[in-house]
């Protein structure tokens, strides 16, 4: 099944909804990154976080969404947009316990860690962004990204993320829900659907069996669920050479130099997706005239 969400309305318009299946997407991060089992888990989740926040916003917003604990995997960076692009990255790829948690699961808590802060930057294109900041109060990603919505944006939320990792480190199934409470909504709306969250299998369960985001919130929000929006999902880096190069000039002339005096040129490495980009001599010298016209 190909990465897709869904934005919805559902219970009478009292409930807004979104949910989505982002496998492949989280299998690329993976891919590129190597992350391990339980660090897999923990970007996955990240990303389909961030996912779900950036389509959340209005127009043509940008979210970057930080996770950093005081656990071994270290800060968790995701970027996500409201076209169902998405990326990410953590500090520490390596980390994983063979050991799981009390409820038989890959330990993401103790991975992430406890003590932090969740911290979601909106880039609207305005001069400034926008920046909410939380403690970091679980570890488990979803609960924490539950708990920014209530605090920072005072949103009534209920966040699901999930990944499957299979042994061997790749991806069987991700994806997750996000049900956000309108002003309007009823306390008999609010009981069924605390209900219903409480009684369902976890998310990534659900899609390795094949249910599709439609199910997934109609398992949740009863029938009258009215799909607004259906959007590809995918990982995509907006990183290129002419992007590394403009970083590059702001560093000044003599650094420039440096790296032609000591090295010989310079390669850069993008932190979301892992390209290289080699910078000649020549290149660089062209660099060092964009700063004497600067």
């Amino acid at each position: 099944m190909k990465d897709y969400l869904i934005k919805a309305v559902a219970c009478d318009s009292q409930v807004r909804a979104f949910a989505a299946i982002t496998t492949n997407t989280v299998g690329e991060a993976q891919s590129r990154h190597n992350t391990l089992p339980v660090t897999s888990a923990a970007l996955g989740r990240s990303m389909t976080g961030a996912l779900m926040l950036g389509m959340s916003g209005k127009g043509d917003q940008k979210i970057t969404l930080k996770i950093e604990g005081d656990g071994p995997i270290g800060a968790i960076i995701a970027d996500s947009d409201a076209h169902g692009k998405v990326r990410g990255y953590v500090q520490n790829p390596h980390v994983h316990f063979t050991e799981l948690n009390e409820s038989g699961k890959l330990d993401v808590r103790r991975g992430v860690g406890t003590t932090g802060t969740v911290t979601v930057t909106k880039d609207i294109g305005m001069r400034e962004k926008i920046n909410g900041q939380v403690p970091l109060i679980s570890g488990e990603i979803s609960e924490d990204i539950t708990y920014y919505l209530a605090t920072s944006e005072q949103i009534p939320s209920a966040v699901g993320a999930g990944v499957l990792v299979n042994p061997d480190a790749t991806i069987q199934a991700s994806g997750g829900f996000m049900i956000q409470l309108l002003p309007n909504a009823s306390d008999e709306v609010i009981s069924q659907i605390e209900n219903k969250l409480a009684a369902m299998p976890t998310i990534s369960k659900l899609i390795d069996e094949g249910r599709t985001p439609e199910e997934i919130l109609t398992d949740i929000l009863g029938d009258d669920v009215k799909v607004l929006e259906k959007v590809p999902v995918e990982f995509e880096c907006v990183c290129s050479k002419e992007r590394f190069s403009s970083a590059i000039v702001t560093l000044g002339e003599k650094e420039i130099r440096d790296m032609i005096e000591e090295d010989g040129g310079a390669e850069a490495s993008c932190h979301f997706c892992g390209n290289k980009y080699d910078f000649s001599v020549t290149d660089l010298e062209g660099l060092i005239e964009e700063t004497k016209n600067k």
